[in-house]
């Protein structure tokens, strides 16, 4: 880790990652790149820690993107696969993630956040696709269609155009709306709400949430039945009906 990435674990459980470049609006250089991917690997690994925060530096700006004076300098054509630090693309991230988005996502900012399990995002906060712009390209936006419908999908990649925080929430790309002052403890909150829960069944859900996205009915059922199984054949299944039966909070176990 570098101090372009801050990794802290402020209470069991849920680490935060906070991108620490406000001078430059947090872009996508070189060390902020190398300190996610050292952050998530770090999160990845760490069994005691079941969800991880991303956040940023300052008021103004989550990630503005990509460093547009760096790519200029490389004369960068086609961006390597491994360039970018991307969960659910080119990181394996089992976990559940939360993008807590605390002012402008454009571009490389908005493909951390949509790359995120889920996200919650100051008021003042704006999302953009800005690469129509400066005439770079956005295929990691696929994944898109699947969280918003196709007609406002289309508006923001060919417009280049931002949206307001309530608007991201109006079309579900966010979950929780906060007041700037407020965001991560928001965020926060929602990952106590994940934490508190049977940590097999979570790593489950997120599966299944990703087998019902990419498979038809029938092929997703097939698949989360199996991703259940260890989760129902658990220490822990027979823990929540007992500590329910017994008027008590349950004692996970993760097993």
């Amino acid at each position: 880790m570098t101090d372009a990435v801050l990794f802290e674990v402020p209470e069991p459980g849920i680490a935060v990652m906070t991108i620490n470049r406000p001078d430059s609006r947090n872009a996508l250089g070189r060390e902020v790149r190398e300190g996610l991917f050292a952050g998530w690997e770090r999160f990845e690994n760490d069994p005691e820690l079941r969800v991880a925060i991303l956040t940023a530096a300052g008021d103004k700006a989550f990630c503005a993107g990509g460093d547009l004076k760096e790519m200029a300098e490389l004369k960068l054509v086609v961006p390597p696969r491994d360039m970018f630090p991307v969960p659910g693309d080119n990181i394996e991230i089992t976990k559940p993630t939360i993008a807590a988005v605390n002012g402008v996502a454009y571009a490389g900012g908005w493909l951390l956040a949509q790359a995120c399990d889920l996200c919650v995002a100051a008021r003042n906060a704006r999302f953009a696709i800005t690469e129509a712009k400066v005439g770079r390209g956005s295929p990691w936006a696929a994944p898109l269609i699947h969280m918003i419908p196709q007609r406002i999908f289309m508006e923001i990649v060919l417009t280049g155009a931002p949206i307001t925080a309530q608007r991201a929430y109006e079309v579900g790309l966010v979950n929780r709306l906060a007041e700037p002052g407020q965001l991560l403890e928001e965020a926060l909150g929602l990952a106590r709400e994940i934490v508190a829960n049977a940590p097999l069944s979570v790593l489950a859900g997120k599966e299944t949430v990703q087998l019902a996205t990419e498979m038809g009915k029938t092929a997703a059922l097939r698949a989360a039945r199996h991703a259940w199984e260890h989760a129902y054949r658990s220490a822990d299944a027979q823990e929540g009906p007992r500590a329910f039966a017994e008027k008590r909070k349950p004692v996970w176990r993760g097993e």
